[in-house]
């Protein structure tokens, strides 16, 4: 037998936030109990235990989240693009700081290995036979030496003028990152408090009640107060800190343009003495070429490199 359709409308949804055990009848979101079961009865549900889940719908309850917004989504917004921007400043000037680290020590050992090379050659048996090599060899020691003076003369300027501005501007993050957990902290405390406030609201104005929620408020204000001083000053400073990372770089890469020009032009200094003192007059490239495989096959005619 079919039961009577039951005509009477659905309850409304209740207001956002309103606990779904107090009356049993319906779960935030309007999700109502289906018509024909008004009747159904419910065991008794402790209106204490609301941080449990709803029964019905099985969405948990928020432990200690106030119903009230307490930081503005536009607010919450911009805090979090400001210090995203520091924290992608904070990366690229770790990389760039040993970036460079990389290329002085790769410049060193560069010019280590040159005077190393021209040190070897000095000590060939060659230059004792033959005069014209000895002055060629001993020139393009003198060279070599030169050149590993002015780089380390470089190598030094960037150190000090390039790496270590960017080794001090990192550890001004920690400190940074110190506020924003501060930050943190205290917002949770607000949340929490705040929480703490709302219940007591909701709560019959009891004397006891009446107590508890002005002792709850009274530990609320100066958490409040707390939060909205750190929030304002890092919102205010992390932007002018950010602005000011171009004023602090821009003298140490015009260092670092000035200390490789100047070791670029007395490299073209040196090694252009150096070509005057050893390049034979007369010759192009392709005439040396053509000199050096000459001599190349006379060593191959002899017995003693023939292949066999």
């Amino acid at each position: 037998m079919n039961r009577p359709i039951d005509a009477r409308p659905f309850p409304r949804p209740r207001a956002s936030g309103a606990s779904c055990l107090s009356e049993g009848n319906h779960c935030p979101g309007g999700f109502a109990p289906l018509p024909g079961r008004q009747s159904e009865k419910r065991p008794a549900v402790d209106t204490a235990s609301a941080p449990l889940r709803c029964w019905r719908s099985g969405i948990p309850f928020k432990i200690g989240q106030p119903k009230k917004q307490i930081v503005p989504k536009t607010v919450e917004r911009d805090f979090e693009r400001e210090y995203g921007k520091l924290q992608q400043l904070e990366d690229q000037t770790k990389k760039l700081q040993k970036d460079m680290k990389k290329s002085t020590d790769a410049d060193l050992a560069m010019s280590k290995s040159a005077v190393k090379i021209s040190s070897d050659l000095l000590s060939n048996p060659l230059c004792e036979q033959d005069p014209v090599f000895l002055e060629m060899v001993t020139a393009f020691d003198t060279a070599m030496k030169r050149m590993d003076s002015f780089n380390q003369e470089k190598v030094n300027q960037i150190q000090k003028t390039v790496i270590e501005p960017l080794k001090k501007f990192s550890s001004v993050f920690p400190s940074l990152n110190m506020a924003v957990k501060r930050r943190e902290q205290t917002l949770q405390d607000y949340k929490r408090l705040q929480s703490k406030v709302e219940k007591y609201e909701e709560k019959e104005k009891t004397g006891p009640v009446l107590a508890k929620l002005h002792q709850a408020r009274e530990e609320l204000r100066p958490v409040k107060e707390d939060f909205e001083a750190k929030n304002k000053q890092l919102l205010e400073e992390m932007p002018k800190f950010y602005s000011s990372r171009i004023d602090y770089f821009k003298p140490s890469f015009e260092s670092l343009v000035r200390a490789q020009v100047v070791y670029y032009t007395e490299m073209h200094k040196i090694f252009g003495d150096l070509t005057a003192q050893i390049d034979e007059p007369g010759l192009s490239d392709e005439q040396r070429e053509r000199e050096n495989e000459a001599k190349l096959s006379e060593l191959r005619a002899l017995s003693i490199v023939a292949d066999d």
